[in-house]
Order: structure tokens, then sequence, then C-alpha cells
């Protein structure tokens, strides 16, 4: 795989190397669109979120660089959102269909993934200038790939490992406080936010790092994976409460709102236990520790 830092090779051809090719994919899937422009854009989304992953683990390294780069990229992702988030809607009540309790309940959230599939398919419809969004998506990741030929992360060994060291403390740091925030009956969804982010940092961070002990690295990054999925989980079951409240005209009166909400109401307490223990697990160990364990591990991988 082509996501990965190779420690016998120099930072600067390592973080240009990955980040062009993730840059590229994007490109090339907003060009091409094997499955149609929402899969596209989807797919486009994901290999940004994997190239400011990597910035975040360089930052102490090119702190303006990644300041600049994250905010292109970040801008340009969020033009990109309105109908994948409307999808993903359709998706988590897939997933409450799955898990229904009851004939009534799966009928009555069968019928609730219907009406926010006609809501996507409308919301499509509305937004007539995605094809000049993704576009404008596809040059500003050619800027990207120019900004990045310009940009040094030029660092020696021991300057690379205590590279790696600060980012990893300071990720863990972070993942910790939002890990501390999710705790408790009154945490507020946003604090599950924070700490999915941090979860898809640790995740990412794992892939691109997993030359220097392949088989812990992986397995780590197996966790940190689930755990970011269920919490993604938890956030849309939020988001789709959100919408059954602000929109309850979509359901013409029926007793299907009150059942979605019960749904949601039980999944997501279901979600957060999970994701609560799952998030335990994986930032178990001391930030500080695992950062110098990170640093010992690519000096001797260096060598």
């Amino acid at each position: 795989m082509s996501y990965r830092i190779r420690p016998d090779r120099p930072l600067d051809d390592e973080v240009q190397r990955v980040a062009a090719h993730q840059l590229g994919k994007a490109m090339a899937v907003l060009t091409d669109r094997p499955q149609g422009l929402h899969e596209a854009v989807h797919a486009a989304r994901k290999n940004i979120k994997r190239v400011r992953g990597l910035y975040r683990l360089i930052a102490p390294r090119a702190r303006e660089f990644q300041q600049q780069e994250n905010d292109r990229l970040r801008d340009m992702a969020r033009t990109l959102s309105g109908v994948r988030d409307a999808t993903a809607l359709i998706e988590v009540s897939h997933y409450l269909q799955a898990t229904a309790t009851s004939e009534d309940e799966l009928h009555a959230l069968a019928r609730v993934t219907e009406v926010l599939t006609t809501r996507r398919d409308r919301l499509s419809e509305a937004e007539t200038d995605l094809e000049d969004k993704a576009q404008a998506a596809i040059a500003t990741c050619g800027e990207a790939i120019q900004a990045l030929k310009g940009a040094s992360f030029e660092s020696g060994r021991r300057d690379t490992a205590r590279l790696f060291q600060k980012s990893w403390r300071r990720n863990g740091d972070k993942a910790m406080q939002a890990l501390s925030e999710c705790q408790g009956e009154a945490a507020h969804a946003e604090s599950f936010h924070d700490l999915r982010k941090r979860s898809q940092d640790c995740w990412m961070h794992h892939m691109l790092l997993r030359d220097v002990w392949p088989a812990a690295m992986h397995a780590k990054q197996i966790e940190a994976k689930a755990l970011v999925d269920v919490l993604g989980r938890y956030l849309d079951l939020s988001i789709l409460s959100g919408v059954a409240d602000r929109e309850p005209h979509l359901f013409n009166g029926s007793d299907d709102r009150a059942r979605l909400l019960e749904a949601i109401i039980s999944r997501q307490q279901t979600a957060r236990e999970e994701a609560l223990n799952r998030g335990r697990w994986v930032f178990a160990d001391k930030p500080e520790r695992e950062a110098r364990t990170i640093k010992r591990l690519w000096l001797e991988m260096a060598e």
C-alpha cells in the first residue's frame, strides 16, 4: 500500500510521494467517475482526509504549510459534502432496519428509509452546481500538488524521530482530552465528534508508520478504525434525530417519526457505550510513553 512513510527513505520524498498519490487519486476519481459523480465525491473526500491526516503528523516540522494546506483542502471538501451527508442518513437508516426489534419497527424504518431516499434525491436535483464543484475540487487538488512541490520537510534521522514523537504525544493528549469529555450522560455530540477526529488521526498515523512494527501497528490500526466507524454511526444517528426534529413534515403525520426517534435513542446508547469501551482500549497507553516508543522504533528501523 502507498499510504505509508518508509523509515529508510528521506522524509521529504516520502511526504511528497504519499500526499501527491492521494491528491492524484482524488483528481482521477472525480474525472473518471466509474460509479457516478456522487460516489466519486465520496471517494475523493476520503483521499483528502488522508492527506490532511498526513500533514497533521508532520505539522511540527512545517506548521505554516500544514495550516495553509489543511485550510485549502478542508474548505474544498466542505463544498462537496451536501448530498453525501444526506446519503449517510440513508446508510444509518439501513443500520436501524438491520437491528429492528420488532416487525412493526422494521416496517416503519423501511418507510423512513424511503423518505430519506426521496429527500436525498430532491437535494441532489437541487444541487445543480455539483459538476462545477467537482471541477473546482480537481483544480484545488492540482494547486495542492504544486504547493507540495515547493515545500520542504528536510529532516535527519534523529530529527524525524523527534518529529514523530512530538506529533504522537500531542495527538495522544488531544485524544485523551476528547475521551474524557465524552464521559457522563450529559456529554455533547460535539465531544464525540472531536473524539472521532482524534481516532481518525490515530488510525491514519498507525497506517503511515506501520513499517516500524508491522504486527502491532496493524492491530492498533484495525481497532482505531472500528472506533472511527462506531463514532461515525453515533454521530449520524444524532444528525438523523435532528432532521426528524427539524423536518417533521417528511413523515406526513404518521407515527413513523416517533418509532424512528425511539430507535435512534436505543441505538445511540448502544453505540455510545461501545465507543467509550473501544476508546478506552485504543487510548489506553499514556501518550508520552507511546510517543517515546515510536521514536525508538523509528530510530531502529532508520539505521
